[in-house]
């Protein structure tokens, strides 16, 4: 058995970092500590992530005609992710993620740019590579309907599909019960699935709900278990649900049980926000190991 195939559908970003000791007020301005240009996206993250821990990991996605948009390609290159499915879309920015990062914690601003054109008459061009896959893991940062034609394309061809559902977005339940699995933070959960810990939520049986340092829940006969999570100094947030996605899936793709992936995951994600950025603080297979 060769490394698990993953497909990562979704956004390719470049993340504008400003790290301040406080948020600044409406009409505020105030002095912040430093400035970094990092590769990001939440679909190009967990590609990243995959790569890292192991896996055959294919990106497609779109990049804007921009000096980013070279720079993003070259940058999943860099780390094993293979990118000819990814391609640079003339006339149009690359996606960016405006990020503040204030007392451990994080503001996203998101500007869509190439990652609004990955159409589903673009998805059809890998149609041999998703069904490939041993897994396929897709956001929300990109089209709804090409996220929906995804569910249905995979589903015909019964390839297995996680859907980390952020930023929120409500789908049909015809389109979430064609999910294997569904990994919303606890705030996602509470949107769209009515998660509040009085009463079993709308399809609890693919719900892998992450809540930062409190761990990840699943459920298993119709109750929550929790898997914890592990205290470490936190750095920077940014990336660690990303990091938990694309090492679940890899878990996943590998045969362990649920709960042996979550506590994969678990401590990818714990290793991940030990460092500034979303990516650059992602972990190797064997940092994983050795954790």
């Amino acid at each position: 058995m060769g490394n698990p195939k993953i497909t990562v559908i979704g956004s390719i970003n470049m993340d504008l970092v400003t790290v301040a000791d406080e948020m600044p007020a409406q009409g505020e301005t105030i002095r912040g500590e430093s400035f970094k240009t990092l590769p990001g996206g939440k679909g190009a993250n967990q590609a990243v992530a995959a790569a890292r821990l192991g896996a055959e990991v294919h990106m497609i996605g779109k990049v804007g005609n921009d000096p980013f948009g070279y720079t993003l390609q070259e940058n999943l290159e860099s780390q094993g992710v293979d990118t000819q499915s990814v391609i640079v879309e003339a006339g149009i920015s690359s996606g960016l993620a405006n990020i503040i990062v204030c007392d451990n914690d994080n503001r996203i601003i998101i500007i869509a740019g190439a990652n609004n054109r990955v159409d589903t008459e673009y998805i059809d061009r890998f149609t041999k590579q998703i069904q490939a896959s041993d897994y396929v893991l897709i956001q929300f940062e990109i089209p709804q309907s090409t996220i929906e034609y995804i569910l249905e394309l995979c589903s015909s061809h019964s390839v297995p599909v996680i859907i980390n559902p952020a930023p929120a977005m409500k789908l049909g339940d015809k389109y979430w019960e064609k999910a294997a699995y569904i990994t919303p933070n606890d705030h996602e959960a509470e949107a769209l699935f009515g998660f509040d810990g009085s009463s079993l939520p709308k399809f609890h049986d693919k719900l892998i709900i992450t809540n930062g340092a409190k761990g990840a829940i699943f459920y298993q006969n119709g109750k929550p278990v929790t898997v914890p999570a592990h205290k470490v100094e936190v750095a920077d947030t940014t990336g660690a649900g990303d990091t938990f996605n694309g090492a679940l899936a890899v878990a996943l793709a590998e045969g362990r049980t649920v709960d042996e992936a979550i506590a994969f995951a678990n401590k990818a994600a714990s290793l991940s926000i030990q460092k500034l950025g979303a990516q650059s603080g992602m972990p190797e297979r064997k940092e994983v190991k050795d954790y």
